[in-house]
């Protein structure tokens, strides 16, 4: 099923069945370069505080990247890791790494150490960009000649098994993505507004929809370093915010910061949501504090670069529990639906649909079958309107993060007192969810021991947004059906959780 809801025009089906835009940029430094040539002199990134470029200027440094990044041996689909957080250096390794030809590895900075360590591994990271450590400079180099279809990037997204896997996404999933964003905003292709960025650049909301679909604009995007309430609301009207988009939490931070009600937010224009469910009062407090703003809800995935549907302004506020209609080249169906309830996994087809995962064939043809991903989420669509109902992947959302529970489980079961263990969403008023863990101690080990070396030792292992916020022990089993497994519902209904010391 596909939508009507937004511009459908300069759209052809290929004889694969996949619609794609016509007149795109092929690849990313194709995309750059011409935005460079319309809009040289416009500001392209600025950080508050901090350094900009304009387009011309961005160009300029990140071909002197790439030209080091050369130099240092790096050579045509190589991989790049990013381990530096949001900022101008950034964006200049990413358009460095796009320009010499290699592939961008944007790794989460709140990793733990052997997180890092498993992405580098796993993708053959031939060169590292480290915090604190200068970007490579050299002889400025000509743009790589890549094809469409050539990955660009992998970004590395927790799975079920506990291990992280490398989505593979290919220039034309980013030129995809990027339009995508312009259309389901309605934004104007001449650009000239102003985007701020809160979120990380190194998920696909951040990069993706925002940075790469404002470049493809010529917009300016501020970048903020680091997240916060009282930053962001300086920004906006500082540097003219026009173009907002977050993740619910963020914009609950906002609006009870005590500096709101004082802070200019009328040329705010669009608002967008998404990464995490949003409750409908949130909605008309949005819509109030932003009264000349356009709202919408987002969703997508990493295996679908950013959005794969959106629910605009006219459809938020009454039907806020839906994430919306499919964008414009995408299909969206339910696959085997229930009869009674029509609920059954939803199923995505489209060229932002990433092209596999890296090195490991068995869950690609797991997940992406015959044209469509397997989103593992379980909707119901009525009338193109697509409601989320439950996640097949056992997975917390923690104010916009991805917490899968058996990768928690997995660190946890390895604590010497801990005879078995099982991870659920504790639902908060701000972040949505947050962990809790349901542990059966060792025998002679007393539940206030437990408790108190939980979190360090979860934190020795896993990120600190991983690490469980809240215990409860057991003193007998984990309940399970007949078949063994364990039985999550009564879990997530208990109440009677302990803070975990942090």
């Amino acid at each position: 099923m596909s939508s009507t809801v937004f511009d459908s025009t300069g759209i052809e089906t290929g004889p694969d069945g996949i619609r794609r835009y016509t007149g795109l940029a092929p690849t990313l430094p194709a995309l750059l370069s011409a935005t460079a040539a319309r809009v040289p002199g416009r500001t392209a990134v600025v950080e508050p505080g901090g350094p900009s470029v304009t387009y011309a200027e961005l160009e300029e440094r990140a071909r002197v990247v790439a030209g080091g990044l050369r130099a240092a041996g790096v050579g045509v689909g190589d991989r790049v890791a990013l381990r530096i957080g949001n900022g101008l250096d950034w964006v200049l390794a990413f358009w460095g790494t796009q320009l010499a030809g290699g592939v961008v590895v944007p790794l989460n900075t709140r990793l733990s150490e052997p997180e890092a360590r498993f992405v580098l591994d796993d993708c053959g990271a031939a060169y590292v960009v480290e915090p604190g450590a200068p970007l490579p400079a050299g002889e400025p180099v000509e743009p790589h000649d890549a094809a469409p279809t050539d990955v660009a990037a992998l970004f590395y997204t927790s799975g079920t098994t506990g291990r992280p896997k490398g989505a593979m996404t290919t220039h034309e999933n980013f030129a995809t993505a990027a339009e995508n964003m312009r259309r389901v905003l309605g934004l104007s292709r001449e650009g000239g507004e102003t985007s701020l960025i809160s979120v990380p650049l190194f998920h696909v909301t951040g990069c993706n929809s925002q940075l790469l679909g404002q470049t493809a604009i010529g917009n300016t995007v501020v970048v903020m370093p680091r997240f916060s309430p009282a930053a962001v609301l300086e920004a906006i009207p500082a540097f003219g915010v026009s173009l907002l988009t977050s993740v619910p939490t963020i914009f609950e931070l906002l609006l009870r910061h005590p500096s709101f009600a004082s802070t200019d937010v009328s040329g705010v224009r669009v608002l967008s949501y998404g990464g995490a469910p949003i409750a409908p009062e949130l909605v008309h407090r949005l819509m109030a504090a932003f009264p000349n703003a356009r709202v919408g809800n987002g969703f997508g995935l990493t295996e679908t670069a950013a959005l794969a549907t959106y629910l605009p302004h006219e459809f938020a506020l009454e039907h806020a529990d839906s994430v919306g209609f499919a964008v414009p080249v995408d299909d969206v169906r339910v696959d085997r639906p229930d009869p009674d309830t029509g609920v059954g996994e939803l199923l995505v087809r489209g060229p932002n649909v990433v092209a596999g995962y890296w090195g490991d064939p068995a869950r690609t043809a797991e997940t992406f079958r015959n044209g469509w991903l397997r989103t593992g989420d379980m909707a119901r669509v009525t009338d193109g309107m697509v409601r989320i109902v439950d996640r097949a992947k056992d997975m917390i959302n923690r104010g916009g993060e991805n917490v899968y529970s058996v990768e928690v489980e997995n660190a946890l079961a390895e604590h010497p007192d801990v005879v078995e263990v099982a991870v659920v969403g504790v639902p908060d008023p701000v972040m949505g969810e947050k962990v809790g863990a349901v542990v059966q101690p060792r025998a002679g080990v007393s539940a206030e021991d437990l408790v108190a070396s939980l979190a360090p030792f979860a934190r020795e292992r896993l990120a600190d947004f991983k690490v469980p916020q809240f215990v409860k022990v057991l003193d007998a089993p984990l309940p399970r059906n007949a078949g063994g497994k364990v039985l999550k519902h009564p879990l997530r209904a208990t109440t009677d959780w302990t803070p975990v010391p942090r």
